[in-house]
């Protein structure tokens, strides 16, 4: 598939070449979702503690965070751009810590929590974004100089050399932490799903797939369609 194409009747989306320049195995799915978001979402954790929780614990217990999926290649990458992967840890890196620390992971809401067991069970860096709020055209660059948004429970975020999402109206996600404007809510009818990766394209199919089962599953989510960007 080409670098750049139409991911959805709305949107065009592309990667920036220099991020793919500084880091080839930069990769992208992005999967167009329909669904009636709720708030009540004990069963999808039912569902992970009765299946991959127990044995992702024992892995983190005996795992250095850099022995995970994902975690070592999107530390590299973030390097590479320019970006400290010390202060800016990806999302999956960050949900790693919660579980290995026994602290729960945040409940939102059907959509969101749906999107963090994709990462818990990937290691990769998954965003959910109310399409509504998204404008225009889609590209995932690094982040130019003093440039910033506001960032879910983390307040105003640099995002100077961090690889992000923008539209025409400027960024709304990275691999990070995600922007107020596109937060999925209550009233979110139709949602994009982002998987970050930067471990290759057999590792972000995989992750594709993996999200295809657990979307209609776990939040009863309809898939509208689905779109993968490999580097190479």
């Amino acid at each position: 598939m080409p670098a750049s194409m139409p991911a959805s009747g709305l949107h065009s989306v592309r990667i920036a070449p220099d991020l793919v320049s500084l880091w080839p195995d930069t990769c992208l799915a992005l999967l167009s979702l329909e669904a009636n978001v709720f708030t009540e979402t004990s069963a999808i954790w039912e569902d992970f503690e009765s299946s991959q929780g127990p044995a992702l614990r024992r892995e983190l217990a005996e795992k250095a965070l850099t022995d995970m999926p994902g975690i070592t290649d999107a530390r590299k990458a973030f390097k590479a751009f320019g970006a400290d992967p010390g202060r800016w840890r990806v999302s999956s890196e960050a949900l790693y810590r919660r579980l290995r620390q026994g602290k729960d992971i945040y409940r939102i809401n059907s959509l969101v929590d749906m999107n963090n067991v994709l990462s818990l069970r990937t290691g990769l860096s998954c965003g959910i974004y109310d399409a509504a709020h998204i404008e225009g055209d889609i590209v995932l660059r690094r982040g130019e100089p003093g440039e910033t948004y506001a960032g879910l429970g983390k307040g105003s975020i640099p995002l100077e050399n961090i690889p992000l999402l923008a539209d025409t109206s400027g960024p709304f996600g990275s691999p990070v932490s995600d922007s107020t404007r596109t937060r999925v809510g209550p009233d979110c009818t139709c949602a994009l799903l982002v998987i970050y990766c930067f471990s290759g394209s057999s590792v972000l199919a995989s992750a594709c797939a993996l999200a295809r089962e657990l979307a209609p599953r776990l939040a009863a989510a309809r898939l509208l369609s689905a779109h993968t960007f490999p580097a190479r």
